[in-house]
């Protein structure tokens, strides 16, 4: 590895597992000092020996803007101020328009586009002049897709708050950037199946969905994060990357 984040300090929410758990991993490996938050402690715990001994990890809930004050309040005390914050945490709660209920629609608002605000919000005091913010949305920002309407939605509007939060952060040099990936080979397609042969089934049926035939890994989400946070990326800014095997545009 290059080193490209040595002495760097990064913070990683929902990064216990997916997505979020191949950037942690990435950025450790490139010398980052890293903190991920997820809701669950045992997969907090596995996640960390996976990250190695330059991670820590803080449980709580990005809905929870107490549990984003001791978050940031934790990593400061352990690590110092924040070079990149990889805004992650998200949940996937799809149905039919008629039959989505009000809880489905407050739980996906409340940790997607909420969470994502006041991840960020909660973290300005914290955050050194010149970090990195990046912002995990979805190719499907920018689609129609049946049984999709509240989750797209949300990450339509995570993808807004990078350009909104890039303007108002210019005069600290913060950049705010959304990394938009399509189908992803996470754990996310056992959570929301039955058995571990509809998760491959669904897995399979996705990859197929998109131009290139297969899902993307979490090390290609990493890759793209890791140059988003370097130095390499300061001309880039409330921009977003799409790595969606070109499902959106093709």
């Amino acid at each position: 590895m290059s080193g490209i984040l040595t002495n760097k300090v990064a913070v990683i929410t929902g990064g216990s597992s997916g997505i979020g758990l191949g950037i942690a991993k990435r950025f450790a490996k490139e010398g980052a000092k890293v903190a991920i938050t997820g809701r669950n402690q045992d997969t907090i715990d596995k996640a960390l020996e996976e990250i190695g001994p330059n991670g820590i990890g803080i449980r709580g809930d990005v809905s929870r803007l107490d549990d984003l004050t001791r978050l940031y309040q934790t990593v400061e005390k352990k690590f110092g101020k924040i070079d990149t914050l990889v805004v992650n945490a998200g949940i996937y709660i799809v149905g039919p328009l008629s039959m989505f209920t009000e809880e489905q629609f407050d739980r996906t608002s409340d940790i997607n586009f909420k969470g994502a605000f006041f991840s960020v919000q909660k973290a300005l005091p914290v955050l050194k002049d010149g970090a990195s913010v990046i912002l995990v949305s979805s190719t499907v920002n920018g689609k129609g897709i049946p049984n999709h309407a509240a989750y797209s939605a949300t990450k339509a509007a995570v993808r807004s708050l990078a350009r909104s939060f890039s303007a108002e952060l210019l005069d600290r040099r913060i950049r705010v950037n959304t990394l938009t990936p399509g189908p992803v080979d996470t754990p996310i397609f056992s959570t929301i199946t039955t058995s571990e042969a509809e998760a491959t089934a669904m897995k399979e049926a996705m990859g197929n969905f998109t131009p290139v035939k297969r899902v993307a890994t979490s090390d290609e989400m990493a890759a793209a994060a890791l140059y988003m946070a370097s130095d390499e990326s300061t001309f880039m800014v409330g921009a977003e990357i799409l790595l969606d095997g070109g499902l959106r545009d093709l």
